[in-house]
């Protein structure tokens, strides 16, 4: 039996000894348990992100490739186009953060456009709470937004960063509560902050490395893998990046194993590719629809 078929029949086994109860009703650790795995259909699919309330296309507009370097050299009028060329195509996710250096340029390709369908994520790497405070009163501004989608704590690398970030993320917690965040999260570099933070309590969000080979990811995918299904059942909405292996993929059969290899894994909500130009977006979102 493969693995999602043993998943699946899971599934429908403990909905069975479930029996009627309404999902509402069970406890927080039932409902844990009996997530089942994603089917993603389409790269324009809206989808929940986890529990966090927020809906976002499965696949989303990247600002960080080689540090951001490759969006900048766009320019503003060149990004403005292509931000328009990927919303036209139904793509309403963009990924940022302030190491990028792109919060200027994101928010004047979206000007105009209906803010209550896209789906903005950033990131802070302060590293205690009177900078994250700052920041994000900062990102706010630069970004031109009221409230901030997601915002993550960037690069973790610490084994027990959960212990020596919990004042940045009572920040953000404390935002959340405020509504100036609607969901806080991290990302990860390295496998033991990874492992870490599938323990990390009130995370909304996980942003993590993968791909069907491991290029620029923190471990073997075999590894991976297996890390975000935990996060996956515990709720949280898990989003991918490095699909692409940051450009390395240079072969499309390459690039089309990577997203059959993500799809499948039934628990990555969403992802962010850093496209400079409508061909690959094109390019990829048929091969997600050619996945079945």
């Amino acid at each position: 039996m493969s693995k999602t078929s043993r998943r699946e029949f899971l599934v429908r086994t403990s909905a069975g000894l479930l029996g009627a109860a309404a999902v509402g009703h069970l406890p927080p650790l039932a409902q844990a348990k009996d997530l089942p795995p994603l089917k993603i259909s389409s790269g324009v699919e809206l989808v929940p992100l986890g529990r966090t309330g927020i809906k976002t296309t499965v696949l989303g507009l990247g600002t960080g490739t080689v540090g951001g370097s490759k969006q900048r050299a766009l320019g503003q009028d060149g990004w403005n186009k292509l931000v328009r060329e990927a919303f036209d195509r139904g793509i309403r996710y963009i990924d940022t953060a302030d190491m990028y250096k792109m919060h200027d340029a994101v928010r004047e390709s979206i000007k105009g456009l209906p803010r209550d369908q896209l789906f903005i994520q950033t990131k802070t790497t302060a590293k205690n709470a009177e900078k994250a405070k700052a920041d994000i009163e900062r990102f706010r501004k630069e970004l031109g937004l009221e409230t901030l989608d997601t915002l993550l704590m960037h690069c973790m690398t610490k084994k027990g960063w959960g212990k020596d970030m919990r004042p940045v993320l009572d920040v953000l917690l404390d935002a959340k509560r405020k509504g100036q965040v609607r969901a806080v999260g991290v990302s990860c570099h390295g496998l033991d902050p990874l492992v870490d933070a599938v323990d990390v309590e009130d995370l909304d969000v996980h942003l993590v490395r993968i791909n069907h080979n491991g290029a620029k990811m923190d471990a073997a995918p075999e590894v991976v893998a297996p890390l975000m299904q935990k996060m996956y059942q515990k709720g949280r909405g898990i989003i991918g990046m490095k699909i692409f292996g940051e450009g390395t993929f240079l072969k499309a059969e390459d690039r089309q194993a990577a997203l059959k290899y993500v799809l499948g894994l039934g628990c990555v909500h969403c992802f962010t590719i850093g496209f400079v130009n409508a061909a690959e977006i094109d390019e990829t979102l048929a091969m997600i629809n050619s996945i079945r």
